[in-house]
């Protein structure tokens, strides 16, 4: 079986969706057999791409900038995405769309659809593309691939996708995410700046993670003498949130990182006191099951995928009530037996997400439309 991939995003996104896309190809060249795998992408700038597997086979296009082509497939919807990669038995799509195909059966991921649940809070530029081309996807797709059931069961309703060809394949979480040993912390800490004890919150400054919300309750726990730290990429509609977080009495003790390295992150996740998850909308959640890896508990909210992900590894609030995420935070704080059994289930649970099944079972998908 040939498989082509199409790994743009992992050229144009740190986070999110490329992420998703390096660990998967990785993990999917492991596990290909006497399976071709083709990596197709645009590198118009000769920046290349490196994978930690040998072997791939890599098809980059640098005669055409990659957004010209892309614009092409949106208002013309030519040439087709075959003609540029070439033949094969199956191609998969990461990034929500399928773009132009002349032949070939086709596999999309759909990680979520929080576009469709709250637009008001998604990119409008990314917002206007996904609404334009979801429809066409979806009665498209032979097999539509998405991060948790609760994201399948949105599919099916929101777009009406025949349950039959969606499948739910949980995403994994890095290897390196695990308690690091105390110099390794103790250097971040200096890098840093953190000095004092911290509440910690990982992803993008996006108005779905409701970063604003932590303000609240960072300033509800007066009895907590240290710093609230975010950490991520700005992404969309970032600058109330930013002046929402100026604005707070305890500004003095808010530390925004902006974006740190996935190297960084298990220091910075095991030097937490503890991590708060407030988002409002998740079709998986990585960030919580990392911290839970490197042995700090969670506190999240029950938004979307959350109950089924983290399960009993995290304790989870559904009201976005800041009085009672401070309290609860305050107790899980002063409770010390409580934060060992915390931090015992969410390891757990934590290690059952590994990018090794995500790969197998989605080998599994290819053959199953491949027939």
């Amino acid at each position: 079986m040939n498989v082509c991939l199409d790994i743009q995003p992992a050229v144009a996104q740190r986070a999110g969706v490329g992420r998703y896309t390096r660990a998967l190809v990785e993990h999917l060249g492991e596990s290909r057999g006497a399976d071709r795998l083709r990596l197709f992408y645009f590198d118009f700038r000769r920046r290349g791409l490196t994978f930690a597997t040998p072997g791939l086979d890599q098809q980059a296009i640098r005669w055409c900038p990659g957004r010209l082509v892309q614009k092409s497939w949106k208002n013309l919807h030519w040439p087709p995405f075959d003609w540029l990669a070439g033949r094969a038995d199956v191609y998969h799509f990461p990034n929500f769309i399928i773009p132009p195909l002349a032949n070939g059966r086709t596999v999309v991921t759909v990680h979520d659809v929080s576009f469709l649940r709250y637009p008001d809070m998604a990119e409008a530029k990314n917002l206007a593309y996904l609404k334009a081309g979801m429809a066409d996807t979806v009665r498209r797709a032979d097999a539509i691939i998405t991060d948790s059931r609760f994201s399948a069961g949105d599919i099916i309703a929101l777009l009406r996708a025949d349950p039959a060809r969606v499948f739910s394949i949980p995403l994994g979480v890095a290897d390196h995410m695990r308690p690091p040993d105390p110099e390794a912390v103790a250097h971040l800490r200096r890098e840093r700046g953190l000095t004092r004890p911290y509440l910690l919150t990982v992803g993008t400054l996006e108005p779905r993670k409701n970063t604003a919300f932590l303000a609240s309750v960072f300033e509800a726990m007066t009895a907590f003498d240290g710093n609230l730290v975010i950490a991520g990429m700005r992404g969309w509609k970032y600058e109330p949130i930013l002046e929402r977080l100026r604005a707070s009495p305890r500004a003095h003790a808010i530390r925004y990182l902006e974006y740190v390295d996935d190297n960084e992150l298990p220091a910075l996740y095991a030097g937490a006191e503890l991590f708060l998850f407030p988002s409002i909308y998740e079709g998986f959640g990585f960030p919580p099951l990392e911290a839970m890896l490197c042995g700090t508990p969670v506190l999240a909210s029950t938004a979307g995928s959350l109950p089924e992900v983290l399960g009993d590894g995290a304790r989870q609030i559904a009201e976005f009530d800041a009085e009672r995420w401070a309290g609860e935070a305050l107790r899980l704080l002063a409770d010390s037996a409580a934060r060992r059994d915390m931090i015992a289930k969410g390891h757990t649970r934590a290690r059952r997400y590994t990018w090794r099944e995500t790969a197998r079972q989605t080998w599994d998908i290819y053959r199953k439309v491949a027939v």
